[in-house]
């Protein structure tokens, strides 16, 4: 064999070499790429990568790459399925396309892929996700509102609230806690801590039923000038009537009765009142554009032997995004039927983060 030959031979062979080695490493890229990737975008531009599992009774169960499983309404997302790559051509004179040997990362890979900005940590999508997983089917609310003011006096407000919530088909359950603590050239005018729930059953789309605990704990009351602190538990146990029930507008008024237990706190703990009082109540729901809602519920205590007492709350909320929002609320109650709470008129801006 001739040198000429044998260089003819090397060339060809090189080639060939070249050739399989450039189609391995193709379909290495093909198999390397996130084709294979699902996404689930959020209605504010959010995306999360990761592989659809099921959607089924109006929730999306998704598997996340970065947050594992989470369980998001059907009306706040959808899923954006991957192309699945087509099964790679067998390569020309190398016989049957063999499967490939997945390609491995290293620690250093791995981990630039898995790395999180600060900013991903705590935005506010990712932050409602980790809640909407650790929750499930709840929904609610987390809110604050702080202020520090100094001119004639040194003003120190704050409150913190969440809350949470789950319908079915005719119940409705809420629970709510709260905090708000004011202090006034440091000396603590405000320390109320309060917890409440709300049971609400509909008979029918107009007659429903429902059962409102609550508990009050302030520690800083005074009244008629002389210290009151006090624990309250009160008991609504009442029936309505759903005046108006349209989309974004609902009125409902109704009757109950109520039970009041209060305790002093002020030197020993001892059991101060306990009565029972029929109420009346009217609640309304208000849908307006721009994402905007008005929330309000009126109570009114018709006593006899005292001042009729009442109580107001409205809210006014405006969603930002589909996680962030903010509200004024207004609070007033006056003449309350136990006779030691505390009477109050409110007015906070609330900011929060939606789940």
């Amino acid at each position: 064999m001739n040198i000429g030959m044998l260089a003819g031979k090397l060339r060809r062979l090189g080639l060939t070499l070249l050739l399989v080695t450039a189609a391995s490493v193709a379909l290495g890229a093909i198999a390397a790429t996130p084709q294979g990737r699902d996404t689930l975008v959020y209605k504010d531009g959010d995306r999360v990568r990761g592989t659809f599992v099921s959607d089924a009774g109006g929730t999306i169960v998704f598997k996340s790459e970065r947050f594992g499983e989470l369980r998001v309404p059907a009306a706040d997302a959808v899923v954006i399925k991957s192309e699945k790559p087509a099964a790679p051509a067998a390569v020309a004179g190398a016989g049957a396309a063999t499967p490939l040997p997945p390609k491995t990362t290293t620690a250093s890979e791995k981990a630039e892929t898995d790395r999180l900005s600060l900013w991903d940590l705590f935005s506010p999508a990712v932050l409602t996700a980790k809640v909407r997983n650790y929750f499930g089917p709840w929904h609610g609310r987390l809110s604050f509102s702080s202020e520090v003011v100094s001119d004639v006096a040194d003003r120190n407000n704050s409150a913190y609230e969440a809350h949470l919530q789950r319908k079915w088909k005719a119940d409705e359950v809420q629970l709510n806690a709260r905090f708000d603590y004011n202090q006034t050239n440091h000396v603590t005018t405000t320390d109320l801590a309060k917890v409440s729930g709300q049971w609400r059953h509909d008979f029918s789309p107009r007659f429903f039923a429902h059962y409102r605990p609550s508990s009050e704990w302030n520690r800083a009351s005074t009244l008629r000038g002389a210290p009151n602190d006090y624990v309250l538990l009160q008991q609504e146990l009442g029936v309505g009537y759903q005046v108006l029930a349209k989309p974004g507008r609902k009125l409902r008024a109704g009757v109950s009765q109520n039970l009041f237990d209060t305790w002093s706190t002020v030197g020993a703990t001892t059991h101060t009142v306990s009565r029972g009082v029929v109420s009346t109540f009217e609640e309304a729901e208000v849908t307006l554009p721009w994402r905007i809602t008005i929330s309000q519920r009126g109570v009114w205590y018709p006593v006899n032997e005292q001042p009729y007492g009442w109580e107001n709350r409205i809210d006014l909320n405006k969603k930002l995004t589909e996680t962030l929002s903010t509200s004024l609320r207004h609070e007033v109650r006056r003449n309350n039927p136990d006779g030691s709470a505390q009477d109050y008129t409110r007015l906070k801006l609330l900011f929060g983060l939606d789940f």
